[in-house]
């Protein structure tokens, strides 16, 4: 029996010593309902034996039998903290294959997780064709999936659906940048659609940085299975004898008051186990892309510190085209892999910079993209062997790069050898930007060579391997997980990361749509939010309102500011610096949904409920829209808040005709407040302070 604060996971060994889930679902407070729980249906499924729908596992032995038959062993649970460590052993009867199901259970965040271990003891290699992190089982009259799915610039576009019979697949084939097309991360509701503040559902995810699939299987007698795990496409896995395979971890948590809920379950979660450094601050920034692009030098680097320091912010990071002699960067067709500074553009190299941002007070932070190669590159003429491409075949580029083999251990020391010669060289660094822009295509490992099946597998792996070598040494170096956008989100890599950047669509009004999908499962302070000039027709206040609900920075022309707008954005960092904690740390409510209405309304709440923030997104309005009160959510209903406008633009006063008020907890709850009282145009926004009195 696995129980969080809130739920139970209850399961069974049966009369033929198999295991089966018996219950999933609100917590039940009754041992003797528990002992009176069914069988229900079998934890892990197998192929090859009586099981006609999709298995957990599939393995083929040594001597050519496809079928697995797993039987209890043991279990053995052990407490660490608020976390529940469990560990069922169990065992083919015929064959010596063992699978072990690991659970991990964070009581008071209402998560677990769960994942397989799988080895053999047989005298040569068997093949894993299936090898699922976990299956779970659901009986309902319906059932209503949630999904996001998107491409570049436009990702997690929510969607949802009622299931029907058959198999709906969620998936990814791409290697690297993995969920480019689709976020590895859904709700199931149970019966009816859930809503931000009711219904039965599981919120899921995978920790995994590679191709991932869930499948949604509904049966003839409408029981659903839940599979999750490693995209076995093209990943055929031969498992050597006594080798240990170990699954990615699902992630999941069940809540019956609704999406809300879920969401606040995952992000403290997130903040307390599965972020680096989730409960820290987090550094606001100037970059210099959209100023510069690759076109800089040393002395316009500087000037730019100057804006910097300026603004207020705590960090300059240099972007892209830095870097590379024989081959410049001086555009994205040539350097990738020369990771020396370019001495044309630097002549004193990063060490110069890095001093020069500590003379203005802030902190300096480069952009790396140590994963690939420009086949203009010195890198790519003395290693063609460290690179992933088909032989006899054209290479297929996209962003005039490859990928390199980091299956092979000498491009794993390469890769980590960038990133620790760099820091080696100049302590002063103390942020990185680690970009991914190409998925995989045409793929062929030379070092694998007749384990081709094993290549998107063992990527991955290899991946987290140089982090984890790196994490050692910079155990707390903040990192931005960054892939052209929203290309790597989730927690098999946030585990060595900060934070991630959702998408390079910074238009306000698209970010509010982003931000608003991330948000159901990342915290705030993981989602890097940028203010730039993208964005027809929308004020500087929007852009920075909207980025203010995740980690802002900046990546803007400063110097074209005008004197209101410097001052604006001045008073902006130095609110958002006093208010982040909030955002960061404080649970999320989500009001109203741009899905719904032509607006946004979210709040977050600190821990003792003694202060909230609250975003208003007027989006794209055509007609003069009147709107009911909003009822808050989250606040202490017997505590007094008083209610005020912040972060206003130089010249405006506050016309709301309950600015500083003070009300009841219980008020703003059950009647609300409206925050569009006068007249209401497209893209506008307003920030509120609710503080106790």
């Amino acid at each position: 029996m696995l129980q969080t604060k809130n739920s139970h996971l209850v399961l069974t060994v049966g009369n033929n010593h198999r295991l089966y889930q018996s219950y999933l679902g609100a917590r039940l407070t009754n041992t003797a309902d528990i002992e009176k729980l069914s069988a229900g249906r079998e934890v892990y499924l197998t192929a090859g034996m009586e099981n006609q729908f999709e298995p957990a596992i599939r393995i083929v032995h040594a001597d050519g039998n496809p079928s697995l038959e797993l039987e209890y062993v043991s279990h053995k649970s052990e407490q660490k903290g608020d976390v529940s460590y469990t560990n069922i052993i169990l065992k083919d009867p015929a064959y010596p294959v063992e699978v072990t199901l690991q659970y991990k259970v964070y009581f008071n965040e209402d998560v677990i997780t769960c994942n397989s271990i799988i080895q053999h003891h047989e005298k040569k290699p068997v093949r894993l064709t299936q090898y699922a992190s976990g299956m779970l089982h659901f009986s309902a009259d319906n059932y209503w999936l949630t999904q996001f799915h998107g491409d570049w610039a436009r990702e997690v576009n929510l969607v949802e659906e009622k299931l029907t019979n058959g198999i709906k697949s969620l998936e990814s084939k791409l290697g690297a940048r993995a969920n480019f097309y689709q976020t590895p991360a859904f709700f199931l509701s149970l019966n009816n659609p859930a809503t931000e503040t009711s219904g039965e559902l599981i919120a899921g995810t995978l920790g995994w940085t590679g191709n991932f699939q869930f499948t949604f299987e509904i049966d003839q007698r409408n029981q659903l299975r839940v599979r999750s795990g490693i995209n076995p496409f093209a990943s055929d896995y031969t498992l050597q004898p006594n080798e240990v395979f170990t699954t990615p971890e699902f992630i999941f948590t069940y809540s019956n008051q609704g999406k809300g809920q879920a969401s606040r379950n995952l992000h403290r979660w997130a903040r307390n186990y599965a972020v680096l450094d989730g409960k820290s601050p987090r550094l606001t920034l100037l970059n210099n892309w959209e100023a510069t692009a690759f076109n800089f030098n040393e002395a316009k680097l500087i000037e730019l510190f100057d804006g910097a320091k300026q603004l207020g912010v705590d960090m300059f990071l240099l972007d892209d085209g830095w870097f590379g002699n024989a081959f410049p960067r001086d555009s994205d067709k040539a350097g990738l892999g020369d990771w020396q500074e370019n001495k044309t553009k630097l002549p004193n190299g990063i060490g110069k910079l890095v001093q020069e941002a500590t003379n203005r007070g802030i902190k300096f932070g480069i952009w790396l993209e140590p994963e690939m190669v420009n086949p203009k590159s010195e890198l790519y003429q003395k290693h063609p062997d460290w690179i992933l491409r088909l032989p006899n075949r054209t290479e297929n580029l996209a962003r005039s790069q490859l990928i390199l083999d980091l299956a092979n251990p000498q491009v794993q020391d390469f890769v980590y050898s960038i990133v620790d010669d760099m820091l080696t060289k100049n302590p002063g660094v103390a942020y990185i930007k680690w970009d991914c822009n190409r998925s995989m295509t045409n793929a062929y490992s030379a070092y694998l060579k007749e384990k081709q099946s094993h290549l998107y597998i063992e990527y991955t792996r290899s991946l987290y391997k140089v982090l984890e070598r790196l994490r050692a040494k910079y155990p707390h170096l903040p990192i931005m997980l960054c892939s052209g956008g929203g290309g790597r989100t989730d927690y098999g890599a946030l585990k060595y990361f900060t934070e991630f950047w959702p998408s390079d669509n910074t238009d306000g009004l698209e970010r509010v749509f982003i931000q608003w999908g991330y948000s159901y499962f990342f915290p705030a302070n993981t989602m890097a939010a940028h203010i730039t000039s993208m964005g027809k027709g929308q004020s500087l206040k929007f852009r920075t309102d909207v980025a203010m609900a995740g980690r802002m920075g900046y990546d803007i022309r400063v110097n074209e500011f005008t004197p209101q707008e410097m001052q604006f954005s001045q008073e902006a960092i130095k609110t958002y610096k006093r208010i982040s904690d909030v955002i960061w740390f404080g649970d999320l409510y989500r009001l109203i949904s741009p899905y719904d209405e032509p607006r946004a309304v979210t709040m977050y709440v600190n821990e003792n409920k003694s202060k909230a923030i609250l975003f208003n997104y007027n989006l794209n309005i055509r007609r003069k829209d009147i709107f009911i009160k909003v009822q808050l959510q989250g606040l202490d209903a017997q505590k007094k808040y008083r209610f005020k406008e912040i972060n206003l633009f130089p010249g405006t006063k506050v016309t709301h005709p309950d600015n500083d008020k003070v009300f009841t907890g219980e008020y703003l709850m059950n009647i609300g407040l409206n925050l569009n009282p006068g007249k209401v145009t497209s893209l506008t926004s307003n920030v509120y302070e609710i503080t106790e009195e």
